[in-house]
């Protein structure tokens, strides 16, 4: 689901609430040297850069001391990944999706936040140790931002518990949907309960005590466990054992059959969480001891990996061995029972934390993420309503697709339209006796993908196929090294990467023999090749056979490939180096357009915009009085509405049932418009540490969809459009009088319709 790969969280003060959390204090003896840094000093006397810390500040009264490239000017990156995320749970509290969707959204908030903590706090825990310096372009040092993340942070744990508390399970009991806790279960479920424990629990649950002849356990990376505490008869001493979840075996929430169904409600659905019938059964594990109680918790560690590219021999085998380090990495986050006794709490600080503000006290369950099991349920009504994707006419399953790419070129919109067609693209292609080779690179493919099954087809078939499988995709490093294995031992020409960044362009070229020559056909595309979050991100790909365009991705090919240093690309923009400068040549050409003319336009739609450089290439686009729309779903940094630095920017985010990935990027000249999409965000890592492409649309017909239908469709969102504003908070945009008009409904509904709109331009009047 919407995993996101960038998710990122920590905490603040202990307090009373659903999430008790203890106290953020750092102790000045660690930090006092560090504290007295001229350079921390210098930031400290920023008197703007206070307020923002304090609270709301009125940045048009300062706006006449600002320099561009003054902190005031700039969102902490962390601090902005929290606003998203806070959407994203505000989405579990929409009554407009059905109930399950519901749920499916706390999840996915609360896998994002697991995904913060393994990553960017991660970073943060490394830069205190370490005690790195460098200020980020906001000013803020790493200590002031855990305490920021801590602040903002805790309100959203205790809403998340709210919500579930207080909105879902009362909603799922008015839908036939029980939630059982200990205290809920009456005599006949726990004999039930108590035989599935002995059948199929008893023999994986593995008790480890601890005492002095059994030292604390390893607790491994986000394994749900018990702590338990035992007496022996007769003695008031205390014992101590942990119980790990077998989570990972079964399903977190167990259904609890029954005899008989109720009467007056057949469709009764009675669950359990898997730690509760643990609990429940933890005398078949002791025999003869008290049970006293037993506490959840769960540790998070770091899981941002590194490889040591310069000292491997074998990037495979490195990779290989740096993911098993991922699960055994430093402790960030402890989250314990709320019902925890402070003896145990403190042992576990004592044992994992580094830090007091490390420590979680939670209330209800442990591990949201868990929760997307509820998606299996068969009930139809409590999802989202299914439709069938659209699939152009020219692309319809037997078409001659070779010869309708060549015709013109196709643009694809998932999940609105199908996936299908770049499948059978690249089957068609493994059995056409006139493809020569295949050339693509492979980034996020997911599990038994039709895609890697294509290129195994085609290299059976006898053809050519060179694959960029990029080893270094978080989290999907295992799922691509097994493709990688099986795509050498069918003989393809597999690359594992490029020395020092991560491919993530995502592109194929097929090599075709006609009558005519050789025909390259290329697909570019904002997504991974992945026929499953194909169906959950918004991306948009294209299909063409223009002989430069085709030229551009050949040549790149031989960059990921080989020892090529090509740089004189017709079209293509690539990263490192080329994605920034052009863009900032394109605005720079705006800037020149509004001085001569006056119209000088920019629309952007991104991921995310961190990069400080092309921040402030805007904002002074913005003070000569250019146009600005960016619609950023996640961080953006730049602050718009700024009097006289940033009043002609409009930043405008969406969150809804799609997680918006497509990255278009529109530059108004003088109205011959140029519009680029691609595969990069502006983002230090996406235009310094990756390779990416941007590609032109050079189709004026497609051009002309994507600024007439595709952009104002997403900017005149009422529904699930928020607006930053510059003290960074996000407020509903204002409806208007107007009909309510939701994006990524209308687009469902009249999905194609750009394909459609060319269709007809083709047939003329």
């Amino acid at each position: 689901m919407l995993s996101l790969h960038l998710q990122e969280d920590i905490f603040d003060q202990a307090d009373t609430g659903p999430f008790t959390i203890c106290p953020c204090t750092f102790t000045e003896n660690i930090f006092q040297s560090r504290l007295q840094d001229s350079t921390f000093n210098i930031f400290r006397s920023n008197s703007i850069v206070m307020d923002l810390l304090g609270g709301d500040v009125d940045l048009n009264k300062n706006q006449a001391g600002l320099q561009l490239s003054d902190p005031a000017l700039y969102i902490n990156r962390e601090l902005s990944w929290i606003r998203f995320n806070q959407h994203v749970l505000d989405e579990a509290k929409d009554l407009s999706h059905p109930l399950l969707e519901r749920i499916k959204f706390l999840a996915i908030f609360s896998n994002n936040l697991d995904e913060f903590f393994m990553v960017r706090v991660s970073g943060l825990h490394h830069q205190l140790v370490e005690g790195v310096l460098k200020l980020p372009p906001d000013g803020l040092t790493t200590m002031e931002q855990l305490e920021r993340i801590n602040k903002d942070l805790v309100p959203l744990l205790e809403e998340q518990t709210r919500v579930w508390f207080e909105e879902i399970i009362p909603e799922l009991q008015k839908n036939g949907i029980v939630i059982h806790n200990r205290s809920t279960l009456d005599g006949s479920k726990r004999k039930i309960l108590r035989k599935f424990f002995l059948r199929e629990l008893f023999p994986v649950l593995t008790p480890l005590a601890l005492d002095k002849s059994h030292p604390f356990p390893f607790i491994s990376n986000l394994a749900l466990n018990l702590a338990v505490i035992l007496k022996r008869p007769g003695s008031h001493d205390e014992l101590f054992a942990r119980v790990k979840i077998p989570s990972n075996l079964f399903p977190r929430l167990i259904e609890i059959p029954g005899d008989s169904p109720p009467k007056g409600n057949s469709s009764l659905l009675e669950l359990i969480f898997l730690e509760d019938i643990i609990a429940d059964n933890l005398d078949l594990l002791f025999p003869g001891m008290e049970i006293v109680a037993a506490y959840p918790f769960r540790v998070t560690r770091d899981a941002d990996i590194e490889i040591e590219e310069d000292e491997a021999d074998d990037l495979l085998s490195a990779v290989e061995q740096s993911i098993g380090k991922r699960w055994i990495g430093a402790p960030v986050r402890i989250e314990i029972s709320e019902e925890m006794i402070s003896s145990i709490a403190d042992m576990m600080g004592a044992k994992l934390a580094r830090f007091p503000h490390m420590i979680y006290r939670v209330r209800g369950p442990i591990g949201f993420a868990d929760l997307f099991c509820m998606m299996k349920l068969n009930r139809p009504d409590l999802k989202d309503v299914p439709y069938a994707p659209y699939i152009p006419g020219r692309l319809a399953h037997g078409a001659d697709i070779f010869n309708a790419i060549k015709t013109r070129d196709i643009i694809l919109f998932h999940p609105y339209e199908s996936f299908q067609p770049v499948i059978e693209f690249l089957q068609t292609a493994a059995h056409d006796p006139d493809v020569l080779a295949i050339k693509m690179t492979l980034y996020r493919t997911g599990t038994n993908s039709p895609i890697v099954q294509a290129l195994l087809d085609a290299r059976e078939q006898g053809k050519a196929v060179s694959v960029l499988v990029e080893l270094k995709a978080r989290f999907d490093e295992e799922n691509n090294i097994g493709w990688a294995r099986a795509l050498e031992r069918a003989g393809a020409h597999v690359v594992f990467g490029v020395m020092g960044l991560k491919v993530h362009a995502k592109l194929c070229l097929v090599v075709r023999k006609e009558k005519s020559g050789i025909v390259r056909y290329a697909h570019m595309s904002t997504g991974n090749y992945n026929a499953v979050t194909s169906k959950i991100y918004t991306d948009i790909g294209l299909f063409t056979a223009n002989e430069e365009i085709s030229s551009d991705v050949s040549h790149l090919f031989n960059v990921l490939t080989g020892y090529s240093q090509y740089k004189a690309y017709h079209h293509l923009l690539v990263a490192p180096g080329g994605i920034k400068t052009g863009i900032i040549s394109h605005i720079e050409q705006e800037i020149i357009r509004q001085a001569e003319y006056g119209d000088g336009k920019i629309i952007f739609k991104l991921n995310a915009l961190q990069d400080d450089e092309i921040i402030r290439t805007l904002y002074r686009a913005s003070q000569e009085g250019v146009k600005i729309h960016l619609q950023v779903r996640g961080i953006c940094c730049l602050r718009p509405g700024i009097e006289g630095i940033s009043d002609n920017i409009t930043v405008t985010t969406i969150v809804g049932r799609f997680l918006e990935h497509a990255r278009i990027y529109y530059f108004h000249k003088g109205g011959d418009p140029l519009v680029l999409v691609g595969s990069s965000d502006l983002m230090p890592r996406n235009l310094k540490r990756r390779i990416e492409t941007l590609f032109p649309i050079l189709d004026t017909g497609i051009r002309d969809e994507i600024i007439n239908t595709i952009l104002p469709v997403h900017l005149h969102d009422t529904i699930k459009t928020r607006v930053l504003r510059a003290d960074g908070s996000y407020s509903r945009v204002d409806r208007g009088e107007g009909e309510p008009f939701q994006a990524q409904e209308w687009l469902i509904e009249n999905r194609g319709i750009w394909n459609r709109n060319l269709m007809k331009s083709e047939a003329g009047p």
